[in-house]
């Protein structure tokens, strides 16, 4: 059975919610029978490559003076999950990140660079947004430094694989992240519960034709 996973990797919600789903995942009686596919989604698509700021100032600018206590609020979730959270990091444009991740991909690495982006940037409250960033964080993640920043240096390397992912999205009406498919016939919108995608692991599997 294939999980499709749409996440961002600048989404607080996606970063707890991978974590919960790797716990359902790790419990699951057929998880070595699930395909784990990771797929592009860009929280602001329209942001400059250079507009990288403090994402305090992104979110008082988003949501006002109640900003704060929103990110206290969501950095007590991610701990309550042995996840490190830092409030001082910075947020930007996150397609050359994407981009990376299918270069990952292509070495089946996009699982691990994946949460290796996660924690530094929510963990470490590292950059993600200077090519230099992302040579650090593929060598973290297993690849090799000078592809990964050949990779890069191609503004259309792996473009058109995060840009179909993102319409994918569209076509299946996804407006926000994380988004959880699986096997094409149950989807789970949000940071939901350990046990909630424990269940709908379980159902998603038993509604998948079985071979006879």
């Amino acid at each position: 059975m294939q999980v499709e996973i749409w996440a961002d990797v600048v989404c607080p919600w996606c970063y707890i919610g991978k974590a919960r789903f790797d716990k359902a995942l790790a419990g699951f009686e057929h998880r070595d029978e699930v395909e784990v596919v990771h797929r592009s989604f860009e929280l602001d698509p329209g942001r400059a490559a250079d507009d990288v700021v403090p994402v305090t100032e992104m979110l008082t600018a988003k949501f006002g003076p109640q900003a704060a206590g929103m990110d206290a609020g969501v950095a007590e979730l991610a701990e309550a999950e042995g996840l490190g959270y830092r409030r001082d990091r910075v947020v930007g444009n996150t397609f050359d990140v994407h981009r990376l991740l299918h270069l990952a991909g292509e070495h089946g690495l996009r699982d691990e660079l994946t949460t290796a982006a996660f924690h530094a940037n929510f963990a470490e409250a590292r950059s993600l947004f200077t090519t230099g960033d992302l040579v650090d964080l593929a060598v973290k993640g297993g690849l090799d430094g000078e592809e990964a920043r050949a990779a890069l240096a191609d503004p259309h390397r792996f473009a058109e694989d995060v840009r179909a992912d993102q319409r994918l999205a569209r076509e299946i009406g996804i407006s926000g992240v994380p988004f959880f498919l699986l096997g094409r016939t149950h989807a789970v919108s949000g940071a939901q519960s350990v046990e909630l995608l424990t269940s709908a692991l379980r159902q998603a599997w038993d509604a998948q034709p079985k071979s006879t």
